[in-house]
């Protein structure tokens, strides 16, 4: 399928607090979720540990298992967005009638598709605009992207973390 784009970088992000009722924990749920993105023309080409980080902002729900990976996709941004999601509601996520930053059993998030800036008002919305205030997102992506640099702050995701306000509790689980 010819779609007009080449194939070109993008990151994303991964996490879960809730079982899913298919996988169970976040962490079996999350690894289904990157068996399924290839279906959908998005190849993985690298994958950070998993973390595990209380929730942003933070309160009484479960602690998160994150990720971020790199891939390659010849999709548009927003069609690479719509795939995600499909995935999410797969996984049992709902999102229709639930809060900001509610427990959910997944949370894939586009947040570079090849330094593609877009405007506030535009979808997808990009790069993520909180990827640079969240150590749960930063360190996986230092992790598998050192030399990577924020498309309008020009930083890499060590800097970033460096400039982090406040304590955010983020811990690289064992394989």
């Amino acid at each position: 399928m010819c779609s007009g784009y080449e194939k070109r970088g993008i990151l994303i992000a991964l996490g879960a607090n809730l079982p899913s009722a298919r996988f169970g924990p976040p962490r079996p749920t999350l690894e289904a979720a990157l068996e399924m993105l290839p279906e959908r023309q998005i190849q993985v080409v690298a994958c950070s540990s998993w973390y595990e980080s209380a929730p942003v902002p933070r309160d009484d729900q479960p602690w998160f298992v994150n990720g971020v990976l790199k891939a390659e996709s010849t999709l548009p941004p927003g069609a690479v967005l719509r795939a995600l999601h499909e995935i999410e509601a797969g996984l049992g996520r709902v999102r229709e009638g639930t809060a900001v930053n509610a427990p959910r059993a997944a949370d894939l998030d586009l947040l570079d598709d090849h330094g593609l800036i877009t405007g506030e008002r535009d979808w997808p919305r990009l790069p993520h605009p909180r990827m640079h205030e969240r150590a749960f997102v930063l360190l996986p992506l230092a992790e598998i992207a050192p030399e990577w640099r924020h498309p309008v702050y020009g930083l890499t995701a060590e800097a970033m973390l460096e400039r982090l306000e406040g304590e955010q509790e983020c811990y690289r689980l064992s394989a």
